[in-house]
């Protein structure tokens, strides 16, 4: 194949699509004169619960200000606990942090890159206050079985199901599989007393205005992006349907390709989304450099765990106190997986990586 450009996400195309149906809901809310909160954002959060088949969304500023709004619903603090996976994007472990609390790491399964409940489980102590596993990828982590809060951070893995543990943080940065015009979120949940707490955290604790119950934070979604979201919303069913089937096209594509056994792609499960398709090998960053060099965007997600970053060196953990998640931080790579992707680029895209190993 002669040389071509594959992007690892393609937004021109999706926005082009759309672009009718965006700027006339942005001209609405202009209209309305209504930017913070109001009607919009109402409606999203609607039709966000409904879509995540669950009883309440709240729309907030970020994903990670959903992680941390959450955590606060919980009233974590100085003291307190967190069972979180190291392999993933630093908002996950940061917000505890924030908090004053502790960050506990605990190693993550070596098929899935999630989060192993067993290892969770064996890092509870009197001082948990929380679970905090995380949909890598966009793959539903195995819930571990406790008597303590399970908060997932679903930041990647939006249409893969129903909330689970008593909330669910979902992250709208704009490459995600429903990505805003900039930064927002949601914390969804089906406990009525937590999503109120939300509700109330999001707007500096006020209630009613001018009078505080608690001390929150300004976590309140712009209605601009609740407008812009409410439009993608409507094509995340298409969407995530269009990352799965170009998952199951990668699979044959690489069954078809001699590779080395060392080379592993992602393993098979019903609720995967896809908002990435990772692989696995040894020699990582010699294929991304040949990919690179062949047009084919790719990216680390994440080469450096958590539990060896710096600001967390006073917790104590060394090189090898999680080696699955330390090895997976060595070899993942991350394809093009988007929902416009062309068969033809898989296509590209895989004859390079065999090309690479010949």
């Amino acid at each position: 194949m002669s040389k071509r450009e594959v992007a690892l996400i393609d937004l021109g195309r999706q926005h082009a699509e759309l672009r009718s149906e965006i700027d006339g809901a942005i001209a609405g809310v202009i209209d309305s004169g209504q930017f913070i909160l109001g009607p919009e954002v109402s409606a999203f959060e609607s039709e966000l619960a409904k879509a995540c088949h669950s009883k309440h969304a709240l729309g907030v500023s970020s994903g990670t200000d959903a992680l941390l709004v959450a955590l606060m619903a919980l009233g974590i603090g100085p003291g307190d606990e967190v069972v979180t996976t190291a392999f993933s994007f630093f908002a996950t472990a940061g917000v505890v942090a924030r908090l004053g609390a502790k960050p506990v790491f605990a190693d993550i399964e070596e098929h899935s890159f999630n989060l192993d409940p067993a290892a969770a489980l064996a890092k509870l102590g009197n001082a948990t206050r929380a679970i905090l596993p995380v949909n890598l990828y966009g793959r539903l982590a195995t819930l571990p079985q406790a008597d303590v809060a399970i908060i997932e951070d679903a930041a990647q893995s939006i249409g893969s199901g129903p909330v689970r543990g008593l909330a669910a943080c979902y992250s709208f940065f704009p490459t995600k599989n429903v990505g805003a015009l900039g930064d927002a979120g949601a914390v969804v949940s089906d406990d009525e007393d937590f999503a109120d707490r939300v509700r109330l955290l999001r707007t500096h604790g006020a209630r009613p205005k001018y009078v505080h119950a608690m001390v929150g934070g300004n976590f309140r979604i712009d209605a601009l992006q609740a407008a812009v979201l409410r439009v993608k919303l409507r094509h995340l069913q298409s969407w995530t349907k269009a990352r799965q089937d170009n998952a199951a096209r990668y699979r044959e594509l690489f069954a078809n390709a001699t590779l080395p056994a060392s080379v592993r792609i992602p393993a098979h499960s019903e609720d995967h989304v896809y908002h990435q398709f990772t692989i696995r090998t040894p020699r990582r960053d010699e294929l991304q450099a040949a990919l690179k060099a062949a047009g084919v965007a790719t990216e680390i997600y994440y080469p450096h765990p958590l539990h060896l970053q710096e600001c967390f060196a006073e917790l104590g953990y060394r090189e090898g106190s999680l080696p699955h998640t330390e090895a997976a931080a060595r070899e993942s790579l991350s394809l093009p997986i988007h929902a416009h992707l062309q068969e033809d680029d898989q296509a590209y895209v895989v004859e390079q990586i065999a090309a690479f190993f010949r």
